[in-house]
């Protein structure tokens, strides 16, 4: 297990150096001046070069990305040109509503997800089974985005089941309960392509595991299907639905961005959507590189965990 993580930390360590190389970079590409979208149409040319050499902005590409480098090695990521505020400052709070939106969004996915997918393997061809596989395809077909505005259009508009958006009532703060009537319905939406991805893996890994000879043997010996399914095969399915959650992880990180900004809920992926209309670099930079790390320490813990339950895959490894 030690060599794992560290073989794994190493590798992790050299994907994050790749993300910041090409974030850097591909941020450059965006169209507009960064100055100018700060100062305004209107201001002079003078002004403009004044500040864009006070922000480095004339440096050679190679120089720029060093000196943003060495801001990441010692944890100064900057100042909104926007905000005027350390970028640590506008991240870190919207970091925290954007894991509460994706945790709950995983709880669904998983909590549904995988009984479905072990019910239709269990009854494999049945009704259910077929209808199960349908539905799910068709989450996971359904664009976010339009599947967002439905949901307003239905349960917010005219039902009136739940709000429209944001986090909290903006007049009357409700604390736990209020942060939840207004959570499930974005964390629902966030759900439904990593619940129809689960369900379908799951239920093809359950397949497989239910065809092997050892499962044969027991039905021969008289076990119940029951007991075959939820005991004896449940242990090497595990692993492998384990690492299906953890991918799917990565996807809510960086799919919730389409819900966020429909929602409007206070998380990253909608300042990174006003980030980007500003043209504020140093927040774009900073919030793709903390999807990036979140999503490659997620997926460090998976591979630890699916180590953990199967260690043949380790030694195979």
């Amino acid at each position: 297990m030690i060599k794992l993580l560290a073989k794994r930390s190493s590798s992790a360590i050299l994907v994050l150096l790749g993300v910041t190389i090409i974030v850097f970079f591909l941020v450059q590409l965006v169209p507009g001046d960064p100055a100018r979208a700060i100062l305004g149409n209107g201001a002079t040319d003078q002004a403009v070069q004044s500040l864009r050499q006070q922000l480095g902005l004339n440096d050679p590409l190679v120089a720029q990305y060093m000196h943003y480098l060495g801001g990441l090695l010692t944890g100064d990521l900057g100042n909104s040109v926007n905000l005027g505020k350390p970028v640590a400052d506008v991240i870190v709070p919207r970091l925290g509503n954007t894991l509460i939106l994706t945790v709950a969004a995983l709880v669904i996915s998983v909590g549904l997800g995988v009984p479905l997918g072990l019910i239709a393997a269990r009854y494999q061809y049945s009704i259910f089974d077929r209808l199960a596989m349908a539905l799910s395809l068709a989450g996971a077909s359904l664009p976010v985005y339009w599947a967002a505005l439905a949901a307003i259009a239905v349960f917010s508009l005219a039902l009136n089941w739940f709000p429209t958006g944001g986090m909290y009532n903006a007049r009357m703060p409700g604390g736990t309960p209020d942060l939840l009537n207004h959570l499930i319905l974005p964390a629902t939406i966030a759900a439904l392509v990593p619940l129809a991805v689960i369900a379908r893996l799951t239920r093809s890994v359950v397949i497989d595991t239910l065809n092997q000879d050892y499962i044969r043997v027991l039905r021969a010996s008289g076990v119940s299907e029951k007991s075959i399914l939820w005991k004896h095969a449940g242990r090497n399915v595990l692993p492998p639905v384990v690492g299906i959650v953890g991918l799917q992880v990565g996807y809510l990180l960086g799919g919730v961005i389409f819900v966020e900004v429909v929602f409007h809920w206070p998380g990253l992926g909608q300042q990174l959507y006003t980030s980007i209309t500003a043209h504020d670099l140093p927040i774009i930079q900073a919030g793709i590189l903390f999807i990036a790390l979140m999503f490659v320490v997620i997926n460090l813990l998976t591979d630890l965990a699916v180590a953990f339950l199967d260690p043949r895959g380790e030694v195979a490894s």
